[in-house]
């Protein structure tokens, strides 16, 4: 057996995070070997995890940001608790993640997770080790971007929401543009850009809906349709972005708010997250 001295111990700790206990007894079943240690506990880790498959992750942190103000990414890592949400360490863990992902551009969540952590471990095996020293079921459940002429990152305070959006103009006025409607995104919630990009799906959802309740409201059989063309149309101006009231002064719409510091000034995309 090897001898193992309280320095390696605290050495592991360090490195890996575990507990004292844990780190010794790595280090035993590995013969001194760090690097074996290190494994060892990574499986632990592993076997925490799939022991709480089962569980909800429903607490976590949502954040973006972006990069040369063009490229913007948002990521969602998923916890149990809220304690472990408000952690210093779990939040560093999210943020370093979102860095790789505005550096790396991968194209999906998996993607990403396959990607450098640091040095010694990928994202997927830095979650596996984190969900090992605390002892939660953690995951990385979203992963999102925009591209555009500028980009904007917005982060509601709490980390519990985010939103990022591209406009397809850039400047000064743009910049303050997109923030505030990233903020519009992140209070509204939009379902689409506009009424083209609502889906045909939801379209007919709607619009059933809207004959439904105009034959209960007793109207005659034939303006249902008519009725509940008009509703589809309030659905679009409630639940789309560019047709939105915009937040700040409801007198104009999103869109309008956009032509006011631009001619040609509106949105290419956006996307927003959120724990709640």
């Amino acid at each position: 057996m090897a001898n193992i001295t309280a320095a390696e111990v605290n050495k592991l700790r360090k490195q890996t995070g575990a507990g004292m206990m844990d780190c010794k007894k790595a280090l035993v079943e590995a013969e001194g070997d760090f690097d074996k240690a290190i494994e060892i506990l990574r499986k632990k880790g592993q076997k925490v995890a799939e022991k709480r498959s089962d569980r909800d992750a429903n607490e976590g942190v949502v954040i973006s940001g972006t990069k040369d103000n063009q490229f913007a990414a948002m990521i969602m890592l998923n916890c149990e608790t809220d304690f472990v949400a408000k952690n210093e360490e779990f939040v560093g863990v999210a943020k370093q993640i979102l860095e790789v992902a505005l550096s790396e551009r991968p194209a999906s969540t998996e993607e990403l997770k396959g990607l450098k952590f640091d040095d010694s471990m990928t994202i997927s095996e830095k979650i596996t080790e984190q969900v090992g020293k605390i002892g939660e079921k953690i995951d990385l459940t979203e992963y999102t971007t925009v591209n555009g002429e500028y980009s904007f990152a917005y982060n509601h305070p709490g980390n519990s929401t985010a939103a990022i959006v591209a406009l397809n103009q850039s400047g000064d006025a743009v910049a303050d543009a997109a923030k505030n409607v990233a903020m519009q995104i992140a209070a509204m919630n939009p379902v689409a850009l506009d009424e083209s990009s609502v889906s045909d799906e939801i379209k007919a959802r709607e619009l059933e809906i809207g004959r439904e309740q105009a034959l209960k409201e007793g109207k005659p059989e034939q303006i249902i349709d008519k009725i509940a063309e008009g509703k589809l149309q309030k659905y679009y101006k409630e639940n789309t972005l560019l047709n939105q009231q915009y937040f700040v002064d409801n007198k104009m719409s999103v869109s309008e708010y956009l032509k006011s510091v631009s001619k040609d000034l509106t949105v290419t995309d956006f996307k927003r997250s959120s724990l709640v």
